[in-house]
């Protein structure tokens, strides 16, 4: 009995199967992501839907990736999206900043209600919201412009939680020194806070750019002209009314996923710190 007590509490073994169950969940994670690889590599004479399924092509083939680039204007379409998202993300973390510096670092009446209310805004779905966000855009004239699709999302209470929890985390001793050296509340802002706070701002920034690359609904609901197209709004052209080809749509889906995982590369090594960042002061 006091053996197998041991046995369990061995931290050799105990790592053993906690990495056993890393593998399994890693497995179950990328084996969609390997299954719409493989999809987009098989030829038009492999039958996609044989049974048992194939996960290797028998002839990998990378047609399907430029027929769907001749199926529509591929590179206007990518040149929308990449513009609707990094100015998404520009100012949603400009924004978000600025609505946060307040709540994290002066003192005034309300504050905490303020922060309440500005989480609660999270219970509200954006399909609520929709249709009268879609009146004022066409009364501002914002219907078929980037700024259209951009504005509804430049603000947003994750945004804002996520940064004034960043800002919490900095001594307030650096503001009182920067202030006895001559510095406003816009410089401590921009000099001292957002420097020290890189890593959440990433985090916002990936988050941001994720959400605003793969947004769908909004973008066909302000959008009619083609040539304003997204890339989602341009993949959904591949879905035919009766038939589709799937392995053109596969080819289109690996490719709308590339800029996102480079993005999420480039700035991984911020993502973890700033992710945990969020939830250490309240």
């Amino acid at each position: 009995m006091a053996i197998s007590k041991a046995k369990a509490n061995n931290p050799i073994i105990k790592k053993f199967f906690l990495y056993m169950l890393l593998i399994v969940v890693t497995i179950f994670m990328i084996g969609p992501f390997l299954w719409l690889l493989s999809t987009a590599l098989k030829s038009g004479s492999e039958n996609i839907f044989q049974y048992p399924p194939k996960l290797l092509p028998e002839s990998p083939t990378l047609t399907n990736f430029v027929k769907v680039m001749d199926t529509f204007p591929f590179w206007r379409y990518l040149f929308n999206s990449v513009v609707v998202a990094v100015l998404t993300v520009f100012l949603n973390v400009l924004f978000c900043s600025l609505a946060a510096y307040p709540l994290a670092r002066m003192k005034f009446r309300g504050k905490n209600t303020i922060f309440i209310l500005v989480l609660s805004t999270m219970m509200i779905p954006f399909q609520l919201l929709m249709i009268p966000v879609y009146i004022i855009s066409l009364k501002l004239g914002l219907q078929n412009t980037y700024m259209g699709m951009v504005l509804p999302h430049v603000t947003t209470a994750f945004g804002v939680f996520l940064m004034r929890q960043a800002f919490l985390t900095v001594p307030k001793e650096l503001d009182e020194s920067a202030r006895m050296d001559g510095a406003n509340s816009f410089q401590i802002w921009w000099r001292i806070l957002m420097p020290l706070v890189k890593p959440s701002m990433v985090t916002l920034m990936i988050f941001t750019f994720v959400s605003a690359w793969g947004d769908f609904l909004w973008p066909l609901i302000i959008v009619n002209d083609q040539d304003m197209f997204t890339l989602p709004l341009g993949l959904n052209m591949l879905q035919g009314t009766f038939t589709s080809d799937w392995r053109l749509i596969a080819a289109g889906a690996i490719i709308s996923m590339i800029p996102i995982i480079v993005f999420f590369l480039f700035l991984q090594r911020f993502f973890i710190k700033g992710a945990m960042n969020g939830a250490i002061k309240g």
